[in-house]
């Protein structure tokens, strides 16, 4: 199943949990798609929550959202500093009114959160996770991935082999 022609932006920031980030960077490169990791800086790396570092290949800003066919949020402590990033939470807002492909796994689903996408929808999260549900006007499910049309969580690293295939078919059933 290629996702040769698909590109997918991966969101990072310090303290990213490696796993949640590089599994489906690989993952999706494998499959033949082009990922393009996206952070507030491309002149500094990245550390992750074991001190990986990561460069980003484009800022917020230089993004062109209108080149995407998804966009994925890991987790860590990356997820908690990306959901209070302005240019983050506009991001994901925007990939989800274009209904592209909108990821997130473990504290990674609180950019979603801050972003209202999770009104109406059901989702899975990290235990961790601390938003008031009641203010995602989403339902809360302890489910190892949840697919509720674009919008695609995970509770993090022990789920990753079903949140990749979640996001590949859900890539592969939108044409493009």
């Amino acid at each position: 199943m290629s996702l040769e022609g698909k590109r997918v932006a991966v969101l990072a920031e310090e303290g990213y949990q490696e796993l949640e980030l590089w599994y489906p960077v690989l993952r999706l490169r494998e499959e033949g798609a082009d990922v393009v990791v996206v952070a507030p800086q491309t002149v500094k790396a990245y550390e992750s929550f074991l001190g990986y570092p990561l460069m980003a290949e484009l800022t917020f800003e230089d993004l062109d959202v209108t080149s995407l066919d998804g966009v994925l949020i890991p987790g860590g402590e990356a997820g908690r500093r990306l959901e209070k990033l302005g240019a983050a939470v506009d991001l994901a807002r925007d990939s989800f009114e274009r209904g592209l492909v909108t990821a997130a796994i473990g504290t990674g689903t609180g950019v979603l959160a801050a972003a209202n996408v999770l009104k109406g929808k059901r989702f899975t999260a990290d235990e961790t996770f601390k938003v008031d549900t009641a203010k995602t006007g989403g339902t809360l499910v302890n489910d190892d991935v949840v697919v509720d049309g674009s919008v695609i969580t995970s509770r993090g690293a022990d789920d990753l082999p079903a949140f990749f295939s979640s996001i590949q078919r859900t890539l592969l059933s939108k044409g493009k």
